[in-house]
């Protein structure tokens, strides 16, 4: 992939994406087949992706993090991806909706205390505001927080936590004040040793099997009320503007995956021959290489883009959340079409698991639902447009 002159790449963009990209050729490519087969987490490697900086790379260096800004992230992101979403998810969530959230809301005592172990890599953290009866209309979470002079007690279930099973930190969200719907929710940070802390099953997925994703069940579980995350009826407004965030993650995840099915159909196309002419000659599968590299490219320009305008948003204190979702809305379908054509392309070695496109078949599919289905980017999208709040 040439640097777009669009978005021209600085020399350190350059060699974080060289670094990542070289990390995950070597380190991540000859395992991830394992273990999407096993469905154990990959503690060495999600640890070397610490070490390497990864982990926390638009978090301040006073915090542990590498200091750099949103494209960096994206670029190491997608690289990442490109060799395994599994990988990737886990690093998007611990950059996106664990750390952004706490840099943005935070107490200075907050972020060292909760940042610093997550961006250096030494520990995992977690986001947490699905439960089983509550998506994305958090108005009718059901989770409790009440207040008990310098502590909260937590009580109740959350549901498809990414990381869940083996993060060291959690970002969470409870109804304080119910009457209030949305406007009654506060966000809290919750060390996974609390007790009252239950982690529940271990959820059987039909793609990222290597990432980690469990229930919580909290059950009179008290922590300090200085590790409420902003105020009280905060949590609704904390919960979307880190979900902006973390949706150029989901886009970036998405962009890796696609842009690794491509390349495998490119060659392919080129190699494999029918008729006497390589299968790329013709038309029904050399169209479907046009539409599928045009995608990807508009993915790209989308997902940069919203990269920059997070970035340009951290000096105004803006929101970004119309180029996050269109960025995650294009590049989640762009995934499950170039995805759909790769294994298509491929004939039956594309369904075999010998090659890892049914993978990446199977991990496009979350991308156009986790983090805000593909029906809520649309809902964002046009209320934005319509001025319709």
């Amino acid at each position: 992939m040439a640097d777009l002159p669009i978005y021209p790449l600085s020399e350190e963009h350059k060699m974080l994406r060289d670094a990542a990209r070289d990390f995950a050729q070597k380190e991540i490519a000859p395992v991830a087949a394992e273990f999407d087969e096993s469905g154990e987490f990959p503690h060495a490697t999600v640890k070397k992706m610490g070490e390497m900086g990864f982990m926390g790379i638009e978090v301040p260096e006073q915090y542990g993090g590498a200091g750099m800004d949103a494209l960096a992230y994206v670029l190491a992101l997608e690289e990442i991806c490109k060799v395994d979403a599994s990988h990737g998810v886990i690093m998007s969530v611990n950059n996106s909706l664990y750390c952004h959230g706490i840099l943005k809301f935070g107490t200075e005592e907050q972020k060292k205390k909760f940042i610093m172990p997550i961006a250096s890599g030494k520990a995992i953290g977690a986001y947490s505001l699905t439960e089983p009866q509550s998506g994305s209309d958090a108005g009718t979470m059901k989770s409790r927080a009440i207040c008990d002079g310098d502590t909260y007690v937590l009580n109740g279930r959350k549901s498809w936590v990414t990381s869940g099973p083996v993060a060291d930190y959690f970002v969470v969200f409870f109804m304080t004040d119910p009457d209030k719907k949305q406007k009654g929710v506060s966000a809290f940070l919750v060390e996974g040793n609390t007790p009252g802390l239950v982690r529940g099953k271990k959820e059987p997925k039909l793609g990222i099997r290597a990432s980690a994703t469990s229930e919580l069940i909290f059950e009179d579980c008290r922590i300090p009320a200085e590790n409420r995350l902003g105020e009280e009826g905060e949590g609704f407004k904390i919960a979307m503007t880190v979900l902006d965030a973390g949706r150029i993650g989901i886009g970036t995840q998405a962009l890796g995956i696609a842009e690794a099915a491509y390349e495998a159909a490119r060659q392919y196309a080129g190699q494999r021959e029918a008729f006497g002419q390589p299968i790329g000659a013709f038309q029904g599968t050399g169209f479907k290489i046009a539409d599928m590299k045009t995608r990807i490219e508009a993915s790209r320009l989308l997902v940069y883009n919203a990269a920059i305008s997070k970035e340009k948003a951290k000096a105004t204190n803006g929101r970004y959340s119309l180029e996050a979702s269109m960025a995650k809305l294009f590049a989640s379908e762009t995934a499950m079409f170039v995805t759909h054509h790769a294994v298509q392309i491929h004939g039956g070695m594309g369904y075999s698991r010998e090659l890892p496109l049914e993978r990446y078949f199977r991990d496009a599919k979350i991308t156009e639902i986790y983090e805000g289905t593909s029906e809520i980017q649309r809902l964002v999208i046009s209320r934005s447009e319509l001025g319709i709040k």
